[in-house]
């Protein structure tokens, strides 16, 4: 299992919103390549990073952060957020990005999945965003009427890498993941599920390494990193331990 820490992007400093509301931000780091130095010297494997305003601008804002995050690691970045064109991809993964996610444009455009997984191949993944099971866009702010479940069958066959499942119902409110939601979508689909939103606690990485979640590529874990719920060092070990 891979434990991804994530870098929030909001007008250039990294935060954790709550619950998805950009009013309700916290800032935990103003120089967000200085907390992807930490992240990697605390002995994570990759990092998870999203463009907020560019959900919301539905293009790429916070490219210098990103960028300079890239120059600051050597981990592998994947990267979501105000990603909806093929010109958008490309450019992310010729910087260095390793894996896009994939968003608002899956439910808009799953042609532009299909057609990025065949160009990009084990390059692309989808994030799946739902509120009361319903699939979420533009930045969480529009519901649609679309299961997670019946929005990841429709790209089984694409080549997609993995899929983000995130609950925004759980999203930085700490009080644990979705796993019951989370192990049905992956147990619904082929490709790799990573589980968003709502990890708090050290009982949530043992919960995660329990036989029933091997089925999962990992979890992304925001707020419980940043204000020390999570003992890095011993999440880290329990992980390996387990593989």
């Amino acid at each position: 299992m891979i434990l991804f820490p994530a870098i929030d992007l909001k007008d250039g400093q990294c935060v954790r919103l709550k619950l998805g509301d950009m009013a309700q931000a916290t800032v935990f780091n103003d120089d967000p390549a200085s907390q992807a130095r930490s992240f990697a010297d605390q002995g994570f494997a990759w990092l998870h990073l999203v463009d907020l305003n560019g959900a919301f601008a539905g293009k790429p804002v916070n490219g210098p952060a990103v960028e300079a995050v890239l120059r600051a690691v050597s981990l592998p970045v994947q990267l979501g957020g105000g990603i909806r064109t093929l010109g958008h991809i490309e450019a992310w993964l010729e910087k260095g990005i390793r894996r896009v996610i994939l968003g608002t444009v899956a439910l808009r455009d799953p042609a532009l999945v299909r057609e990025s997984c065949r160009l990009f191949p084990g390059r692309i993944a989808v994030g799946i965003d739902a509120r009361g099971g319903r699939v979420a866009v533009e930045g969480w702010a529009e519901t649609s009427d679309l299961t997670a479940i019946d929005l990841a069958k429709r790209f089984s066959d694409a080549g997609v890498s993995a899929i983000i499942f995130t609950d925004i119902d759980r999203d930085g409110v700490l009080t644990g993941l979705n796993i019951d939601s989370t192990l049905e979508l992956a147990r619904s689909v082929p490709i790799p599920v990573i589980a968003s939103g709502g990890l708090a606690s050290m009982d949530d990485i043992q919960r995660l390494l329990q036989p029933d979640c091997q089925i999962l590529e990992g979890a992304i874990s925001g707020r419980a990193l940043y204000d020390g719920r999570i003992d890095v060092t011993k999440a880290l070990a329990m992980i390996r331990g387990a593989a």
